[in-house]
C-alpha cells in the first residue's frame, strides 16, 4: 500500500500558520530559501492582516506544505503520491521533484498577485453543500450573466461544490440553493473567482511566468486534481500548474484516483484538515489524517505502520 500526501488550497489559511510548524532544521532551511528569493522573513505574511493579500495567503500554503513535507522526509517520512487543491498543486510539484523549491516561490507570488490584480474586489466564491452537479447546474444557469457572471468552480465532494463568481451573483445562487434544499451555503474565504473562465487571463500570463523555469518529471506520482489523473511528462505538468487558476479542481475525483492507485494513508501538509474531510470517505480501508493537531510521532508511526503493512 501507498503514503499519499495532501496540500491544500486558498481557505485552509490560518493566521499564525508558519509559526505553528515543527522548529527543526528543515524547517528553518525552507524558510531560508523562501526569505532569500522573497528578499524579506517570510513569518511576516502569515498574521490577520497580512492574509488579507492574495498573494500572503498562496505563499504561506506553499511553504507551509513544502516545509513540514520537509520535516517529515527527515525522519523517514516520505510520500509515494503528492496532490494538491489549487495552489497546493505547486507545493505537491515541488515535494515530488518536479519544480525547485525557489522556482517555486517566485511563481506563487506572481500568481498570487496576478489573481489579485484581475478581481481586486466584488468577486469571490462560496460553497454550496447538499446538492450535486445536475441539481446546482440549473440554478447558477437562472444568475448568470454578463453583469452576473457565476461558475462551478471546484468539485469537492458529491454534494459539496465550490461556485466562483461576482458578490451579486455568488448570493443569488446561495439563496437559490438552499430553497431547492441544500443544507448549506457559504462564503469562502477566497477573494477572487478562482477555478473558472474569469481567471483565463491570469492564466495566460502565468504561463509566461513559467519562461525558463526547469520543470523535471517527477519521482513519484505527481496528481493533478485540475486534470484528476497522474501526470508524468514536464511539459504536461507545467501547463497544468500554470492554468490551474482557471480550471476545475476536481478533488473527488482525484482521492478516489488515489485510492484506486493503492493509496491507503491520506496525510495532509499543513494548514487545517479540510482535505482530510474531504478524502476520507474514499479511505474507507485506509486512514486520511491532518498534520494539525497531531504529533509528529503519531504521524511517522501511521507512516511506518503502512510500510510495514505493504511489505510482502
Amino acid at each position: 500500500m501507498s503514503v499519499l500526501f495532501t496540500f491544500p488550497g486558498q481557505g485552509a489559511q490560518t493566521p499564525g500558520m508558519l509559526h505553528a510548524l515543527p522548529g527543526d532544521a528543515a524547517v528553518a532551511a525552507a524558510l531560508a530559501e523562501a526569505a532569500e528569493v522573497l528578499g524579506h522573513d517570510p513569518l511576516a505574511l502569515d498574521t490577520a492582516d497580512a492574509l488579507a493579500s492574495t498573494r500572503a495567503v498562496q505563499l504561506c500554503l506553499l511553504i507551509a506544505g513544502v516545509a513540514m513535507a520537509r520535516s517529515l522526509a527527515t525522519r523517514g517520512a516520505l510520500p509515494d503520491m503528492v496532490a494538491g487543491f489549487s495552489i497546493g498543486e505547486y507545493a505537491a510539484a515541488v515535494v515530488a521533484g518536479t519544480l525547485d523549491f525557489t522556482d517555486a516561490v517566485r511563481l506563487v507570488a506572481r500568481r498570487g498577485e496576478l489573481m489579485e490584480h484581475a478581481y481586486p474586489a466584488g468577486y469571490g466564491m462560496a460553497a454550496i453543500i447538499g446538492l450535486d452537479l445536475a441539481q446546482l447546474e440549473p440554478l447558477l444557469a437562472q444568475v448568470h450573466g454578463a453583469a452576473t457572471p457565476v461558475y462551478v468552480a471546484n468539485l469537492n465532494a458529491l454534494r459539496q461544490i465550490a461556485i466562483a463568481g461576482s458578490e451579486p451573483a455568488l448570493h443569488a445562487v446561495m439563496a437559490l440553493a438552499l430553497a431547492h434544499g441544500a443544507s448549506k451555503a457559504k462564503r469562502l474565504a477566497v477573494s477572487v473567482p478562482s477555478h473558472c473562465p474569469l481567471m483565463e487571463a491570469a492564466a495566460g500570463d502565468m504561463a509566461a511566468a513559467f519562461d525558463g523555469v526547469v520543470v523535471r518529471r517527477p519521482s513519484l506520482v505527481y496528481l493533478s486534481s485540475s486534470a484528476a489523473r497522474a501526470l508524468f511528462d514536464p511539459a504536461r505538468i507545467r501547463d497544468s500548474l500554470a492554468a490551474n487558476m482557471a480550471q476545475r479542481v476536481q478533488w473527488t475525483a482525484t482521492a478516489r484516483l488515489a485510492w484506486e492507485r493503492g493509496a491507503r494513508l491520506a496525510l495532509e501538509m499543513p494548514p487545517g484538515s479540510v482535505l482530510t474531510r474531504l478524502t476520507a470517505p474514499d479511505f474507507t480501508d485506509g486512514v486520511a489524517v491532518c498534520c494539525d493537531g497531531n504529533r509528529n510521532d503519531s504521524l511517522l508511526a501511521l507512516v511506518r505502520r503502512e510500510r510495514e503493512g505493504a511489505a510482502p
